[in-house]
């Protein structure tokens, strides 16, 4: 087994011809482009996507290999994920020689040998340069090719990025320089991801808004608010490739994800100090101020310097936990302690300040001024409850849905009544003192 850790680019045609003579500037050893031909296999109910594994037969001249993926993280459009490859002399799939101790418990390889079959190609050339950068050794492979399934076909044009040896340090650092030119975007897809949308028949994927956070049982406040960054960073990328497809709905629910961001650095702002994020802070706010004000068109925003040098350091800060050189003492403390706890007293809190906010209101316009806090704390509220019934936790939160859905709309007829049923909701959380 071997854990694979790259970082993914979707790149332009024109970024694309400029790697090579942008690599040129670094000591690195040049290897010419080989063609790849990969065949992804699945049962008919899709049980290897259901464990998250990706099973292939990769194809290179005369030489063979089958290669299994299993579960690993994704961040940003960094790539973790253990592999297992077994060199074939044919192309014929034989799961057995893949070892045991891999498969869940009570799996029957006979049984799922025989269900697999191909379910979508891809075929691209790869050209590879093996490059010195600071401490470490990175390849970085320029694949342009296609992945297809059936009648359907999409370009591929990635550029990735491998640590060979070395620190990932130096991989986000070899990132940053190559993005600051037009025309690169972090993958958060696999080309396996993108192959199972095209052999479903490229279905149409919703808007989503922002889930009820769910995080592992007696999670630390640190553990807490990591699951918190990663929520919304996904939540920005799933919304980025709906918005390059044309779906302009998207870019509100871009600014929803970004806005969730600053919210957890609202919520645990008490512990990790101003300092610590400001420079991730401000680009976001950059963000933010070009998608209201300037409307820009999505391929090229998505594929701008600015947008990739935000996310990569919301990735390398997330990844590097960029927070704790600054953490005082007392504060590292409690960022070991229960989110548990913690979410129960910011939901009290929470509650409190809706009270505050809505209970003063005299005036109808005076609604649309606190729409904006409302739409914050609401998404605190998702951050922050995950350890109780979802059912309840959405009846507390439609009334609060309904009175900011009715402020939008200008429904002001509407808004006493529902900002009262919104008030009079009892609490789902366990309160608690500081």
């Amino acid at each position: 087994m071997t854990i694979e850790i790259e970082l993914k680019f979707i790149a332009t045609p024109q970024a694309a011809d400029r790697l090579g003579s942008q690599l040129a500037a670094w000591p690195h050893q040049y290897s010419a482009p080989l063609a790849l031909t990969n065949i992804y296999y699945e049962t008919p109910d899709n049980q290897l996507r259901r464990w998250d594994m990706g099973l292939r037969i990769r194809g290179i001249g005369e030489k063979y290999e089958m290669t299994l993926k299993i579960a690993g993280q994704t961040i940003g459009g960094l790539h973790q994920r253990p592999e297992y490859n077994v060199e074939l002399t044919q192309p014929e799939l034989d799961i057995a020689r893949l070892p045991a101790e891999i498969w869940p418990e009570g799996c029957d390889l006979n049984a799922l040998q025989q269900q697999l079959r191909p379910l979508f190609t891809t075929h691209f050339n790869r050209e590879r340069w093996l490059v010195t950068w600071g401490n470490s050794q990175i390849e970085v492979a320029l694949d342009r090719g296609e992945v297809s399934a059936g009648e359907f076909s999409e370009p591929l044009q990635e550029i990735e990025l491998e640590l060979k040896q070395g620190e990932l340090a130096d991989v986000l650092a070899l990132a940053a320089e190559l993005g600051k030119a037009e025309g690169l975007r972090l993958g958060s897809l696999s080309k396996a991801a993108r192959g199972y949308w095209l052999a479903q028949g490229k279905p149409q994927q919703p808007v989503r808004p922002l889930p009820i956070l769910q995080v592992k049982p007696k999670a630390t406040v640190e553990e807490g608010m990591q699951a918190a960054l990663t929520l919304a960073l996904k939540q920005w990328q799933y919304h980025e490739e709906l918005w390059l497809r044309g779906e302009s709905v998207a870019q509100e629910a871009i600014l929803e994800a970004l806005e969730t961001v600053r919210q957890v650095f609202s919520l645990f702002g008490a512990l990790v100090p101003r300092k610590a994020s400001g420079s991730l802070r401000q680009k976001l706010t950059g963000l933010i101020e070009t998608l209201e004000d300037e409307q820009p068109a999505a391929p090229a925003f998505c594929y701008s310097p600015q947008w990739l040098d935000a996310q990569l350091t919301f990735s390398g800060w997330l990844i590097n936990a960029g927070w704790r050189p600054f953490i005082e003492p007392k504060n590292a403390a409690r960022l070991q302690s229960s989110f548990k706890r913690f979410a129960d007293i910011m939901l009290g809190r929470v509650a409190a300040d809706l009270k505050e906010t809505f209970t003063t209101i005299r005036q109808h316009n005076e609604y649309l001024d606190k729409r904006a806090r409302l739409s914050r704390q609401l998404l605190a509220v998702r951050l922050l409850a995950g350890a109780y019934p979802q059912h309840d936790v959405e009846n507390w939160l439609l009334p609060w849905q309904q009175l900011a859905q009715a402020i939008q709309a200008d429904r002001y007829h509407e808004l006493d009544l529902l900002c009262r049923q919104a008030l009079k909701q009892p609490a789902f959380w366990l309160n608690g003192n500081i």
